[in-house]
This record gives C-alpha cells, sequence and structure tokens, in this order.
C-alpha cells in the first residue's frame, strides 16, 4: 500500500541552497538577527554577517585557485560558528561540500578525500597533523589546507585571509542546475567497510528545508519563544553528520532561529548553556536524553526554558521519554531520516509527542512510501516490512557507484532504507529493525566489514564477526567482537583487551570495540562464506540472558 503525506503539498521553489537562504523575498527576520553564537567565547554571526563571510570566501577560493563549478571542498572540523560561511562561500564559487568526521584517523580521512577529488581541505589547528598525513597520502598539496576557528598556524592560510584575498572582488557567483548540481557529497558507512559517497543536490537540501518547516510548523519562529524575542537552540550535533548540517546549520538560517554551537558534547556544559541563555528548542539523539533523564549532575540546573527537544539518528524507546518527562518535565518528540534522504522523512507533531510515542511520526509533505515483503510485494497498513520513500529530497545516487545507486533506488524513484517497520491506521510510521547490517552507536555508523577487515589481520586472530549489542546504561548499540583465536592463543579477557586496544588505534572514536570481545570456537556461515549474523546475534542475546540470570 503507497502512503501518500498527509501534509499538503509543498511548492518548492526552483532554487540552489544560495538563492533559497539569501535572495529570498518573504524572509521574516532582518539582517542584523543573530543566528550562530559561540557560547565560550560569544563570538557570533548575523544574518548579513554570515552573507558577506560566505561571498568574500568564495571569492577567494576562485582567486586563489580559480574554483569551478563541481569542485570539492573537504571539511575536517568540529563543530565552529565558521562551518557555515565556509559552506556557503563554497556554494557561491559553485563548489559542493563534503564533510568528513573529525574523529577519522589519516587513513580514514584519506579515502574519503581520495575518493571524493577534493580540491581543498578545512579543518583546525589542534587537528593539523591528522589533516597533513591525509592529504600528503593523496597528493593534496599543503597549500591547500585551510584553517578555521580561533586558533591560528602561520604556515596554513586561515579563512579569513582567504576571504581577504587582493583582486577577489572582481568574482561573481556561479550558477548552478538545483536539479543536478551537487550541495554535499556527504559519506554514509556501508556494510562493505568502504563508506558511500551520497550525492545530495541542491534541490534535495531546498526541498528537506520546507519538509522541516512543514513538521515543525508555527512551533519555532524567529519572534516565537516564551519571550518573543525568537527560539534559541542549542547545537551539538555534529555538523559534519547530515543530521546536524541540515535541521541546524541550515534550517536555523531559513527560519531566523539562533542557535549557540558547541564544539562538542558535554553534558554539564550542556545543561549550563541551556540555563545560561534560556534555550527553548534542542535536537538530540536517545544517549543524550537519557542522561538527561538519569544523571545527577543536571539536578544542578534549569531547564524550564526547554518547550521541546527532538531526538532522532537512532530508535528511542517509551521508556527513555517518559523517564525524561517524569523527572525534568521536558517533552521529547521523535523523528526519522537517512543520509540518503537530506535526512528528514518524518517527524512527530508537537501536539503528538505523548499519544504517537514510539514511533517517528507521519511523512512529511511531498512524499510518498511504502512497506516492502522479502520480495518486495507491497503491504497493507500495520503489516511489517522494509521502508521505500520517494520525494524530492531523495539523494541523487552515490559517488563513482552505479551499483550501489541501482541497488538503492529503483527505476520508479523509490529509495529502499534498509530499515523495517509499519505504520499505523492514524499515519504514524515505526521503525523496529534494520535490514542493514551497520551499527548505530549514538547515531554514529559503524561497518561491522570494515571493523572485520582490521581485525582479521591481527596476529592472534583466525576469524572474526562484528555485532552490535544494545547497552541499556548507554542507550544505543555498542560493536562487539566474535573472535576465534589463533591456535595456542589463549581466549581470555588481557587477550580481548590487548585486541581491543590494537584496533582503537587505527580507527575513530565511535568505531571503538565498546562492548568489547568475546571468544567462540566458530563463525556461523553460509556455505558461499558469508557470516550469519543473525545466529551469532541470537546466540549472543542468549549469552546476555544467562549472565543477567545469575546476578
Amino acid at each position: 500500500m503507497v502512503t501518500k503525506s498527509s501534509f499538503p503539498d509543498i511548492d518548492v521553489p526552483a532554487v540552489d541552497v544560495w538563492g533559497l537562504l539569501f535572495e529570498r523575498k518573504d524572509r521574516p527576520f532582518s539582517d542584523n538577527k543573530v543566528i550562530y553564537v559561540d557560547p565560550e567565547t560569544n563570538r557570533s554571526y548575523t544574518f548579513a554577517e554570515t552573507k558577506k563571510a560566505a561571498i568574500e570566501f568564495g571569492k577567494g577560493l576562485k582567486a586563489q585557485w580559480d574554483w569551478k563549478k563541481g569542485d570539492v571542498l573537504a571539511l575536517y572540523t568540529p563543530n565552529s560558528i565558521d562551518t557555515p560561511a565556509v559552506i556557503w562561500g563554497t556554494h557561491w564559487a559553485g563548489g559542493v561540500i563534503s564533510p568528513a568526521n573529525p574523529a577519522y584517523t589519516p587513513a580514514e580521512l584519506a579515502f574519503q578525500l581520495k575518493d571524493c577529488g577534493a580540491k581543498a581541505l578545512v579543518t583546525q589547528k589542534a587537528f593539523l597533523a591528522d589533516a597533513r598525513a591525509a592529504a600528503k597520502s593523496v597528493g593534496l598539496s599543503e597549500k591547500r589546507i585551510i584553517i578555521l576557528g580561533d586558533e591560528r598556524d602561520d604556515k596554513f592560510k586561515h579563512f579569513t585571509s582567504i576571504r581577504n584575498l587582493s583582486g577577489a572582488t572582481r568574482y561573481v557567483r556561479t550558477r548552478v542546475n538545483p536539479e543536478k548540481d551537487l550541495a554535499f557529497l556527504v559519506y554514509s558507512s556501508g556494510t562493505t567497510g568502504h563508506p558511500k559517497g551520497v550525492m545530495l543536490s541542491h534541490r534535495n537540501i531546498v526541498s528537506n528545508l520546507f519538509m522541516l518547516a512543514a513538521g515543525e510548523g508555527n512551533n519555532l519562529s524567529s519572534e516565537g519563544g516564551p519571550d518573543g524575542k525568537g527560539d534559541k537552540l542549542l547545537a551539538f550535533l555534529p555538523f559534519f553528520h547530515i543530521y546536524g548540517l541540515t535541521c541546524l546549520i541550515h534550517y536555523a538560517f531559513f527560519r531566523g532561529l539562533t542557535i549557540y554551537v558547541m564544539a562538542k558534547f558535554d553534558l554539564e556544559r550542556f545543561c549550563s548553556i541551556i540555563q545560561e541563555n534560556k534555550i527553548t528548542f534542542a535536537y538530540a539523539v536517545p544517549p543524550v536524553v537519557l542522561q538527561l533523564a538519569k544523571n545527577p549532575v543536571v539536578d544542578k540546573y534549569d531547564l524550564s526554558t526547554i518547550r521541546m527537544m527532538s531526538s532522532g539518528a537512532a530508535p528511542l524507546t517509551r521508556e527513555i521519554v517518559n523517564a525524561l518527562y517524569d523527572k525534568r518535565n521536558i517533552k521529547v518528540k521523535q523523528g526519522y531520516g537517512l543520509s540518503e534522504t537530506s535526512p528528514t522523512t518524518h517527524s512527530q507533531r508537537w501536539e503528538d509527542w505523548q499519544t504517537a510515542m514510539g514511533s517517528v511520526g507521519p511523512l512529511l509533505p511531498n512524499q510518498t512510501a511504502k512497506f516492502m515483503s522479502a520480495d518486495e510485494k507491497e503491504l497493507e497498513v500495520g503489516e511489517t516490512g522494509e521502508l521505500w520513500v520517494k520525494g524530492p529530497n531523495v539523494f541523487l545516487g552515490y559517488w563513482k557507484n552505479p551499483e550501489g545507486t541501482k541497488n538503492a533506488l529503483t527505476d520508479d524513484g523509490y529509495f529502499k532504507t534498509g530499515d523495517v517497520g509499519f505504520q499505523d491506521k492514524k499515519g504514524n510510521f515505526y521503525i523496529t529493525d534494520r535490514v542493514k547490517e551497520l551499527i548505530k552507536y549514538k547515531g554514529f555508523q559503524v561497518p561491522p566489514a570494515e571493523l572485520e577487515g582490521l581485525l582479521v589481520s591481527h596476529p592472534d586472530v583466525d576469524d572474526v564477526a562484528v555485532l552490535g549489542i544494545y547497552n541499556e546504561d548507554q542507550a544505543t548499540e555498542v560493536p562487539r567482537a566474535y573472535v576465534v583465536p589463533k591456535a595456542g592463543v589463549p581466549g581470555t579477557p588481557e587477550t580481548g583487551k590487548r585486541i581491543a586496544d590494537w584496533l582503537s588505534s587505527k580507527v575513530a572514536g565511535h568505531k571503538r570495540l565498546r562492548g568489547g570481545v568475546r571468544f567462540v570456537d566458530v563463525i556461523p556461515k553460509t556455505a558461499s562464506g558469508k557470516i550469519l549474523r543473525r545466529v551469532l546475534k541470537q546466540q549472543a542475546e542468549a549469552e546476555e540472558k544467562k549472565v543477567k540470570s545469575k546476578l
């Protein structure tokens, strides 16, 4: 059964991201509206200051390197209030942004730089060593490494110096085709071990901003909030992730909302910023919601100005929602999306946060969706299957990966999400499982095959499989390795720690084996050699039950 969104269709303008944000005629806030604030330094950007910085940076790119339409600029940086100007300056110059996780090792960053063909790399001083190592390995000149943020290094150009290049004023904005030209090339981990470049057009992003606005309704606005001066958001979600990239950087600017930008999440600082600045709304992830509900350090702070939180990136249970509301009187609604959908496809209405608890809400405007059986037959309301989604927010395909694109997109434009769920009679969607084997650690994707490929090269490992094991204390999956040790190697805790520590030195922090190492006699596989993860997961669940029964 095909479901059409219950929201009225939106007439999405045929403009690029720059045209929507900076050239619209219906902007409901002034040029001097403050949008981005660094709560640690009080440095900020208004709408006008962001526009000026972006244009100057875009002109600088053209003057410095003859920047052309389609050239890719990679970001390797924690959250910064300078990031939006760099992004939109690159768009002004016709370029594409490819954000990378700042926790990446040089090897992981190098893969992305090479795959996307980055012409320049923006980072921060504290990340220069890894950025230089990655750039060197792919032949990217150090002269094309740019620093943003408050710290500088005399050997490298700061983004402000790119903005102030002499002779840059003669350049004009590069025009792009919103339907076909890319705005972002974000990387989404796949079960093959190598991340895939997700091609997001300008139209994809523009469409999703209008869809988000419909989902939030008039609840968030530049004049809203308890004091009538506009809603204030707290931004800790990483800007390199599509969730933070669209829902925070772009959506705040589109709606004239002020966001206080955290470089990284810290619970106590998170609470103090809310109290000091009277934050009214925050996008979150389940582990943070859990900490707010249970950590006693939160008791020291007044969070009463929060009118609503919205959780995404991973499932959030009814128990956690209730725990936060009972303890702090904070309401949490849910949403759903993927990198391939720009990202948001579903969002609970504010008034339904309690009545539709556990769901991700209704389908947002301009989309259709259906749940499909394993043999790709349409299912009825209430029946469980894989979610397929179609709309103007659905990506163009995977970068230089026609086979992956063919497997993900149908001929008539549906994206096969790989997530399993159902919808109820009221039109609320529920996500219950994943077809894909990705592990989601606090919203970050961890491809098991990548870790397995590394672990099998360890001298103590004969065979290995990596699974996501749900950790109740953290409210997230954590990676755990099931290892068949080499003959003569003892399957002891010391051996397991040695293997886990070895892997930690080779991967980003979110890919570490927080679920530990377990030793087994054999990894269950099919006749063709494919790991039977479901069988192994059942064994793992049986082990967990046995351990709990002894406690």
